[in-house]
């Protein structure tokens, strides 16, 4: 005991309530009780979401163009009036739509060679960051004057700028977006990705282009894999794997835009004084001293400074990084990439079969058609600033 300080007995939480007698009653509070009982609670919402999901895939494969991670969110909004009335389901259908949608984006890096990135990137970077910068900037003005929610018109643009449901899927935990607003995003790029496989084959051989443009054009101008694929082995085997690799590095810029996503919410959280890590903390610039307390010394300002920038990179980011980089260097075997491709796709089928249980289909119809509309003229955009920026470069 320190003199002058009156002895504080040390305060531990019992792992269970005892009697006078001395007797236990009531459930275990130890950590495995509280990890059982958040097992319990997520099996009943998770089993329907995975349930949907496998029926989701069945049906993906018969119909590849509508794909299964679609298939699962229309599912799921069908489902979801009789859904929501079963609040046992709840804690399940949230963890599918937080935790297992960020695991499936760390799986999406098994699916990536940082140098084979590097190659095509440097060929395809221009292109892919025009029609990004175009898409966003468009979404971002063509929404505002079409009195579209901000959310709504930035899930659509990143959908349609970068990855489709992938990019939606990344970028969504770290708006926190509604399920209503995803489930209107991913519909409204599902709409065009099969017009896409449909049309720009067609397209490109009225436009003579060659295997290597049209896999550029198809990589840069559609946002979904399946319909990457679809379109590009529609026009020839050579376009076809070209546009994937383009597509796979198009990826990569979901990570700047969750970066910029979060630092904008951040700042906006510290506008209206929600900004936990900048409340209360005195010395730093923008928040008054309270008095009595010191300052807090540079190297402290600098290691908050250091807390905030680490806190704008979500924990998915870095997984999908380290997974890219690990299957760079030969750390996951070539013939396991197929498996985790499936892997991937399920886990976002999961998800997205979550989201559309949580959504509210009155919602959806209430919205319109102008998310449709932005939808269409950001997809008509993108796909002439890729050609546009080809013949500009040729």
């Amino acid at each position: 005991m320190v003199e002058g300080v009156p002895h504080v007995p040390e305060l531990t939480a019992p792992s269970r309530t005892s009697s006078p007698t001395g007797t236990p009653v009531g459930p275990p509070r130890g950590s495995l009780a509280r990890v059982g009982r958040r097992v319990t609670a997520i099996v009943p919402g998770l089993a329907i979401a995975c349930a949907i999901a496998g029926i989701a895939t069945v049906i993906g494969r018969y119909l590849p163009v509508l794909g299964a991670p679609v298939a699962g969110i229309l599912i799921g909004v069908l489902l979801s009036t009789l859904m929501r009335r079963h609040a046992v389901l709840v804690p399940g259908i949230g963890y599918a739509k937080g935790f297992v949608l960020q695991l499936a984006v760390v799986v999406l890096g098994t699916q990536l060679s940082l140098g084979e990135v590097l190659h095509v990137g440097l060929d395809s970077l221009p292109v892919m960051l025009g029609t990004l910068a175009v898409c966003l900037l468009l979404a971002f003005v063509l929404g505002r004057w079409l009195g579209i929610d901000g959310d709504l018109r930035t899930l659509i643009g990143v959908g349609t700028g970068i990855c489709g449901a992938s990019a939606i899927a990344a970028v969504s935990p770290v708006i926190k977006a509604r399920s209503t607003d995803i489930a209107y995003a991913i519909s409204t790029i599902f709409a065009f990705n099969v017009a896409a496989v449909l049309l720009y084959p067609p397209l490109g051989h009225l436009l003579g282009l060659s295997q290597h443009e049209f896999g550029l054009f198809a990589g840069t101008a559609i946002n979904d894999t399946s319909s990457v694929v679809a379109a590009g082995t529609i026009y020839g085997s050579a376009a076809g794997t070209y546009a994937v690799v383009v597509k796979l590095t198009r990826t990569l810029m979901i990570i700047p835009i969750c970066i910029g996503l979060a630092a904008l919410a951040q700042r906006r959280a510290a506008r209206s004084g929600d900004a936990t890590e900048v409340s209360g903390v005195s010395g730093v610039s923008g928040v008054p001293d309270v008095p009595g307390v010191p300052d807090v010394p540079v190297a402290g300002r600098r290691g908050l400074r250091l807390g905030r920038l680490a806190r704008l990179v979500p924990w998915f980011l870095v997984g999908f990084l380290i997974v890219a980089a690990a299957n760079s260097i030969g750390l996951i075997p070539v013939a396991s990439h197929g498996a985790f491709e499936h892997a991937s796709l399920f886990l976002i089928t999961v998800a997205l079969s979550a989201i559309g249980l949580s959504t509210d289909p009155g919602a959806l119809r209430r919205a319109g058609l102008r998310p449709l509309l932005l939808g269409g003229l950001l997809w008509i955009a993108v796909g002439g600033t890729s050609l546009l920026l080809q013949w500009a470069g040729a």
